[in-house]
């Protein structure tokens, strides 16, 4: 794309509008409510795992993997689904995603245990998912052209942040009302009527010019990489940094007993480097033989690919740590319910909407870099109000100020850098550049979560246990409520039989640290997006070339 706008672009932007497809809105609908589903399946079982598990009868572990299971799937295949629709036509990458992403949400919502939920939820909806959002991108950067291409994007962008903003919001309100399995049910009954509005309305997808070999070797080592390093960044709290703390049971087996001397994490990580080192080897040497890479690492060699990917992860990281340290805040600090949590983060993805759709008007004046850096400074601005209005008394008034700032910011960031992230890549690689963009974000997330739930934890037992050591509770009921702390952190409760005076101290204490520890998550997302910042400074600014209008200029 040309950073200015000329005559020649504007008659080339018109002559694309006039050759446009006629069912190109219908498309972006049939896109923008399929990336909303995927986006929203991360979040939406959150608050409704303690339902599950009373009815199920069975652990916090087991159904901690289907969560977790979904995330790893999608993250690990992302790239192989975006090269899959290259070869084969992201049409019907798309329609056979939703297919399965369908297939495995009913399996999910009839399921009668935790295996059969982690088959639907984890496996079949992961594998549906990491076909369909690499397509939904590449589709639509076929599609659309100009400034209306800045809009689908834009699109796009509130869908997958919305999606994320309202998985607490949508799941609390199913589970406490009807049913959780409701979170399954709708996928059911969206995700085939997108197959149909595809096969109606979407053009038919360009297959590769040539035949093109599956790169097997390279989408084994990406897949195994991948898992394992979200696996590690997702799972380290649980099991373990460097010393175990949690057997790492498989299928009812110990594979990894909690009394060996090292945690399995830091091997899980080594394994992680050692597959992604042999990953990059290989495609690089098919990429001199010209034997048909999965990733083509020479595309890094546009700035806007390279910063782009690294500042959307910094963006993802920041985004999905601060919602993390939000969400236990308000549950285990200011102790409200799931509904009640979803309810409070709500305004953030209404102005996730705002700030998308507003972004996508200004990139045709300023840029889309520049959009960019706006939302990073507006991200930043809604971190540090939120920081500043934390305490335990705090009401969802004070916190609107800074997640309207917040939300906007998200909105005008996101969108646009994923639409300059494919600004340079050749059509024929889009999907495999669109999975990459994900998979980068997933990465983000993950560290995000990892990272900012590792402070919030270590700073909430490190204040409370300083509030309960200088408090007049007696000696045994200290010893007993440090313990306790140091144990579950914040999700600590007097234990049954103690006094009133006792457990309002205790209570005061888990309320301060939680405080500390979201005071220090946020501060560690602030430095993050700062980082961002100055990432996407290194970015090109990208302007979209106006549509040239009759009998105007």
């Amino acid at each position: 794309m040309s950073t200015t706008d000329t005559p020649d672009a504007a008659v080339a932007d018109r002559f694309d509008t006039a050759a446009a497809d006629p069912a190109r809105w219908l498309t972006l609908a049939i896109i923008v409510v399929s990336a909303f589903i995927v986006v929203l399946d991360n979040t939406v079982l959150n608050v409704a795992i303690p339902t599950i598990i009373r009815d199920f009868h069975t652990s916090l572990l087991s159904v901690e993997w289907v969560i977790t299971g979904y995330a790893l799937t999608f993250a690990s295949l992302l790239i192989i689904g975006g090269r899959l629709g290259d070869i084969y036509g992201h049409r019907r990458a798309f329609i056979i995603g939703c297919s399965l992403f369908a297939t495995g949400s009913l399996i999910a919502a009839l399921s009668q245990g935790v295996r059969e939920l982690i088959l639907g939820e984890a496996i079949i909806e992961g594998m549906g998912a990491s076909l369909m959002l690499p397509a939904t991108i590449a589709i639509l950067s076929s599609t659309f052209r100009g400034r209306e291409r800045a809009t689908a994007f834009a699109a796009w962008g509130a869908a997958a942040g919305v999606g994320s903003a309202l998985g607490p919001t949508v799941g609390g309100f199913l589970t406490t009302n009807f049913s959780w399995r409701w979170a399954f049910g709708i996928n059911v009954i969206v995700a085939p009527l997108a197959v149909v509005g595809a096969l109606v309305f979407m053009k038919r997808g360009v297959r590769a010019d040539r035949k093109v070999a599956i790169d097997i070797p390279g989408a084994a080592l990406i897949a195994a990489g991948m898992f394992l390093l979200v696996f590690g960044l997702s799972e380290g709290s649980l099991y373990g940094w460097w010393k175990p703390i949690k057997n790492l049971t498989i299928a009812g087996h110990v594979v990894w007993p909690s009394t060996r001397s090292l945690s399995i994490i830091p091997l899980v990580f080594v394994a992680s480097g050692a597959l992604l080192a042999g990953f990059f080897l290989v495609e690089r040497w098919k990429e001199r033989e010209g034997r048909y890479p999965l990733f083509e690492f020479t595309h890094l060699r546009f700035r806007t690919y390279r910063y782009g990917l690294l500042t959307g992860q910094i963006v993802a990281m920041g985004q999905l740590g601060v919602s993390f340290a939000l969400a236990v805040f308000l549950q285990n600090g200011r102790h409200l319910s799931a509904a009640q949590n979803g309810l409070w983060l709500l305004p953030t993805g209404l102005f996730v909407i705002v700030g998308a759709q507003t972004g996508g008007r200004l990139i045709r004046y300023v840029g889309a870099t520049v959009v960019v850096r706006m939302g990073l400074l507006s991200y930043a601005i809604g971190v540090l109000v939120i920081f500043r209005a934390i305490s335990v008394d705090i009401t969802e008034w004070q916190l609107l100020p800074g997640f309207a700032f917040f939300g906007i910011g998200i909105g005008f960031a996101v969108a646009q850098l994923v639409s300059i992230v494919l600004s340079e890549i050749p059509s024929e690689s889009a999907g495999s550049a669109g999975g990459a963009n994900t998979t980068m974000r997933q990465v983000g997330s993950a560290l995000g979560v990892a990272v900012i739930g590792a402070l919030f934890t270590t700073q909430t037992i490190r204040h409370a246990t300083s509030q309960l050591e200088g408090s007049s509770l007696g000696a045994t009921a200290k010893s007993d409520a440090i313990a306790g702390v140091h144990t579950l952190g914040a999700n600590y409760t007097p234990r049954t039989g103690t006094s009133p005076a006792d457990a309002s101290i205790i209570r005061h204490a888990l309320e301060h640290g939680v405080v500390s520890g979201t005071r220090t998550a946020l501060l560690f997302a602030l430095a993050v997006v700062a980082l961002g910042g100055l990432l996407s400074l290194l970015i090109p600014n990208i302007k979209i070339a106006r549509e040239a209008r009759p009998g105007g200029h």
